[in-house]
């Protein structure tokens, strides 16, 4: 089977391809949810935590179905998981704006778990993994960098929509876009692997008797799943990465809320939740490719760091401009971590186990990061505010950036 566009690597297609479908995906699927939690509390009057544990419990069930469909991608690929998760997304968002009980939004939500998992960055990561190895570095910035704009878009725009439609009405246009942005791309484009089209990752073509190998780079070596977990450099991973979410969750959920409640308009709130994800824009231009040429584990370190800056800044600094100090350190952080861990995985392990490793990692981080949204909730209920939760925040990150050089310490980064 020849490659369609000949005259581009088919690689770089998907790319192209993946990061409009994740723009669209994270958009709908995980940035939007925290600007309906004050228009559904006013209309059906539940309670922040019990709304933000719907939450947590979509991201548990991701995680555990991660584990699973890590294996299938490893097996299969990916175009299919893809396109039958988008189509069921579509759906289950539709179903969110016609939800009337408690029961039923947490239903609601749990499949919506299941469909993270199949359509957001890990099966996407997947996908990168095997088309690319000496070019990863670059194709994971150009997917992040543009699904970056996820927050910039669809949470102001779904604050707009709310205005203008209700929320009710603002979900079925979302779950129409989700559908557009996401299904035909995952079912008529995606590929399994390079070699399926008659190419080598990265573009390379064999030259007389040469290979891929003897033509640019040995081959990278591939750790089975069974071999990664065994190592300390997976739990200092786990432990690190963990941290992070926690921190990441948490703060995407209630950064909304916590403004509100010290005096910014919802307008401004929402807002500044977008432009934490243009702020990540440049922090995965800069510290994406600069990890492929510095200790990628030091630069993560140090955007953990980021993190802890930008929530003692959110503490200490009044007004607008502590609010704008926070956006932008904690955006440029929060932007380069995720691509930070894909390719790290990759560096340690290798493509050929890359969806199932990943995918019991992520077991560990949605099982503590789902914890995040509902336990910061249920700070600010017995604290009266959010003040105590940031400052707790503030501390696990630190403790993150700890673990990342720990992880580093334990093993050298394979090549």
């Amino acid at each position: 089977m020849q490659a369609p566009f000949s005259g581009v690597y088919y690689g770089w297609i998907l790319v192209g391809v993946l990061s409009i479908a994740e723009t669209t995906a994270w958009g709908v699927l995980y940035y939007a949810f925290s600007v309906f939690l004050v228009p559904m509390q006013r209309e059906l009057g539940w309670s922040r935590s019990s709304m933000a544990g719907a939450f947590s419990l979509a991201l548990l069930i991701s995680g555990i179905s991660g584990v699973v469909f890590g294996r299938w991608i490893d097996r299969y690929g990916a175009r299919v998981l893809m396109t039958v998760g988008s189509i069921a997304a579509t759906l289950l968002v539709l179903a969110w704006s016609a939800v009337t009980t408690l029961t039923g939004f947490y239903l609601v939500w749990a499949g919506i778990g299941v469909t993270m998992a199949a359509v957001l960055y890990e099966p996407a990561f997947a996908v990168i993994a095997k088309w690319f190895v000496r070019y990863r570095g670059r194709a994971l910035t150009v997917l992040t960098f543009v699904a970056g704009f996820a927050s910039v878009i669809y949470i102001p725009l779904a604050g707009w929509l709310i205005r203008v439609q209700g929320w009710r009405s603002a979900l079925f246009t979302l779950a129409v876009i989700l559908a557009v942005g996401t299904i035909p791309l995952h079912a008529l484009v995606l590929r399994r692997r390079p070699e399926d089209l008659g190419l080598f990752p990265d573009g390379e073509r064999p030259l007389g008797s040469h290979s891929l190998a003897s033509s640019s780079t040995q081959p990278e070596r591939s750790v089975a799943l069974h071999d990664a977990v065994r190592s300390a450099t997976f739990w200092w991973l786990t432990t690190a990465f963990t941290m992070n979410i926690i921190g990441v969750l948490a703060i995407n959920v209630h950064l909304v809320s916590y403004l509100i409640d010290h005096g910014f308009e919802e307008s401004f709130a929402s807002t500044a939740m977008g432009l934490v994800g243009l702020m990540a824009l440049p922090g995965r231009l800069i510290f994406t490719p600069l990890g492929d040429v510095l200790p990628r584990s030091l630069l993560t370190a140090l955007l953990f760091l980021f993190q802890t800056l930008s929530l003692l800044v959110l503490l200490f600094v009044p007004g607008k401009i502590g609010v704008f100090g926070f956006v932008g350190l904690f955006g440029i952080g929060f932007g380069a971590i995720t691509p930070a861990r894909a390719a790290l995985i990759a560096e340690f392990y290798g493509p050929a186990a890359y969806a199932s490793i990943n995918g019991v990692l992520g077991l560990f981080l949605v099982s503590a990061g789902a914890l995040a949204p509902v336990g910061a909730a249920w700070g600010h209920d017995l604290a009266g505010g959010y003040e105590p939760v940031l400052w707790t925040l503030a501390m696990i990150s630190a403790f993150g950036a700890l673990a990342i050089l720990l992880a580093q310490r334990s093993a050298r980064p394979m090549t």
